[in-house]
């Protein structure tokens, strides 16, 4: 070899860390929960926002030169969906939290971010969610089982059918399936990382942050008054499976209140996670950030006669009050916020 080219390629090797950074680090942030998590604001209502001069600063760091930019150092793994991080990663044709997330975590580290995003819409801590540590509710099972057996005699007669009736291993195995898919989902994707992801090929994989955006679903039926107990289960519980003890953790606090305070369930849920900041072995560690501070009053007061004045709506909001109005600006505010929370842990 060329002296000139050997010193060359040896000054490259050195500066660059090896070949291709084979020893370089992708940083990993999961985000579960259910639809809220998914993600509801409608694209076209981000397209519009994006454009209109009232709102268009707010959207103006997530686009160049008329189009949305794709990132090409933070990437999403949404369960069939992947690529590098740009709008229309959450619901189909709509976007969530992971887009202003993303790019703030993105525009934090010099290593590549990877965001592995697991949500499916009505799934329950109590019972989709529900952690190995949890344990299984015998006695809600016994009485599921008969609620469904029931119902299932009385369609069968109503509509002349003979549809298998339910049975009690079938129901108790639903118990915690979401959050066996949520693991499977994660070690699958960290497996697969090199052919998911080419351009994380060789990269290590460095699991640095959970974040879980849920709770609408654990107002009902009393799985309220476990929330608290079922998210303790459920932190130490995905710190165990990941072998990741400290995992730093965010909670996105149940907001759908708006402006309004919160009451009954919604407020026993709200409390049950901002609890979770001082449980012992999470100070320190898990934050819990609240969401209907951010609320977009522009689309909230809007809400209310949406169905008379659909054109108006339509600049604000995409969505129902569950799904935080489909707002795009409250979403991205959340996504902001959430990433804010796991920097602040990350340095602590």
């Amino acid at each position: 070899m060329n002296t000139r080219i050997f010193y060359l390629a040896l000054l490259a090797f050195v500066l660059l860390g090896g070949p291709a950074q084979a020893d370089g680090r992708v940083k990993v942030f999961i985000l579960a929960g259910q639809s809220n998590m998914e993600g509801k604001a409608q694209n076209k209502l981000l397209e519009y926002q994006a454009t209109n001069p009232k709102t268009a600063d707010l959207f103006a760091h997530l686009r160049k030169d008329g189009e949305w930019i794709t990132r090409d150092d933070v990437f999403i793994n949404y369960l069939k969906r992947r690529g590098g991080l740009t709008i229309g990663y959450g619901s189909p044709n709509r976007t969530g939290v992971e887009l202003e997330l993303g790019t703030v975590l993105g525009d934090a580290f010099d290593e590549p971010v990877l965001l592995i995003k697991t949500a499916w819409g009505g799934h329950s801590l109590y019972k989709l969610f529900r952690s190995p540590s949890a344990g299984i509710p015998e006695e809600r099972i016994q009485a599921e089982h008969e609620k469904l057996t029931e119902k299932t005699k009385k369609d069968n007669e109503k509509n002349n059918r003979d549809d298998p009736m339910p049975t009690v291993e079938g129901i108790r195995a639903e118990y915690g399936q979401s959050y066996r898919d949520m693991m499977t989902e994660v070690k699958v994707t960290l497996a697969e990382l090199d052919t998911r992801f080419p351009a994380l090929k060789g990269k290590t994989p460095e699991l640095a942050g959970f974040v879980w955006f849920q709770g609408w679903n654990d107002q009902y039926n009393g799985a309220e008054v476990e929330y608290a107990s079922n998210m303790e289960h459920f932190i130490n519980d995905v710190r165990r499976d990941l072998k990741a003890p400290k995992l730093p953790f965010v909670i996105g606090v149940m907001g759908q209140n708006q402006s309004k305070p919160a009451k009954g369930a919604m407020l026993a849920v709200q409390e049950a996670q901002l609890a979770m900041e001082k449980v012992q072995g999470f100070r320190g560690n898990v934050r819990a950030v609240r969401t209907d501070t951010l609320v977009d009053k522009a689309a909230e007061a809007r809400y209310p006669t949406w169905r008379e004045n659909i054109e108006e709506w339509e600049k604000v909001g995409s969505d129902r009050p569950y799904h935080y109005l489909g707002s795009a600006i409250w979403f991205n505010r959340m996504g902001n916020a959430f990433a804010d929370a796991l920097m602040d842990l990350m340095d602590d």
